[in-house]
């Protein structure tokens, strides 16, 4: 049997006050397999916990209970941090460096050779449609062309496994296709990606399954095939006066 990309078998995450009382439970007994080489969304609204899931999936917070495994390793790793790439809702650019300089910077943190890492960095230039501004500082870029070199960094390393948090979040529409057109090629290539979103429409463009979460929980892991009916961007909604959300009806 084939190793799973990533497997959370019944995890919880427990943030506690500073004199250790339970607070909030972000996580509450979730169970999920990602299978290699597919791309799966993780969607929900703000606050169902999916950050914090992602965040333990990179192994930047560890399981109040539970396990998690990436390629059949713990998550902290060595080797299977070797294996991820991470795209950030919010990115963080050097705003004085290029696009080039940017990934050298990258590179260097991988520790790829030089003659690879040059020979990478001219591929994720032109990969991402970069090339007309790569000796330009990256201080000047628009959203999405900034959207572009984080993504170029996150792929740096030729990683089995791509997070994307949000990858289209405030992009306009054409940013927004070239994001989705990006990781369908990858995706072609064998690349296993994990992407969050709250807009149901990105999800259905690239994913092969997505998972929807609720305070925590896996309301429904669905194939994307069998998502029918009249799309609208924000597909869960509240209910009553509490904090649950309920599926559109044309998920059930």
């Amino acid at each position: 049997m084939e190793i799973a990309a990533i497997e959370l078998e019944n995890v919880s995450r427990v943030f506690r006050d500073f004199w250790l009382r339970p607070t909030v439970k972000a996580v509450d007994g979730l169970s999920l397999s990602v299978r290699k080489g597919e791309v799966f969304g993780l969607l929900g609204p703000n606050g169902s916990g999916k950050s914090t899931t992602i965040r333990m999936i990179l192994g930047l917070l560890r399981p109040t209970s539970g396990d998690i495994r990436l390629f059949g390793m713990k998550p902290q790793s060595v080797e299977a941090r070797a294996k991820i790439g991470y795209l950030p809702e919010l990115s963080r650019l050097h705003s004085c460096l290029t696009p080039r300089e940017t990934l050298a910077y990258y590179a260097g943190l991988c520790n790829l050779p030089r003659r690879e890492a040059k020979r990478r960095i001219a591929e994720l230039v032109e990969m991402n449609g970069l090339g007309y501004a790569a000796d330009r500082p990256v201080g000047s870029f628009s959203k999405g062309m900034a959207r572009r070199v984080s993504l170029a960094s996150a792929l740096i390393g030729k990683p089995e496994l791509l997070v994307l948090d949000e990858p289209t979040s405030g992009l306009d529409p054409v940013s927004t296709n070239e994001v989705k057109t990006l990781v369908k090629e990858l995706s072609s290539g064998g690349m296993t990606i994990l992407m969050t979103s709250h807009l149901l429409a990105d999800a259905q463009d690239v994913c092969t399954r997505i998972a929807i979460l609720d305070r925590g929980k896996a309301l429904a892991v669905k194939p994307v095939a069998e998502i029918g009916g009249s799309l609208n961007d924000y597909f869960l909604s509240k209910v009553g006066d509490g904090d649950s959300f309920k599926i559109a009806p044309f998920l059930k």
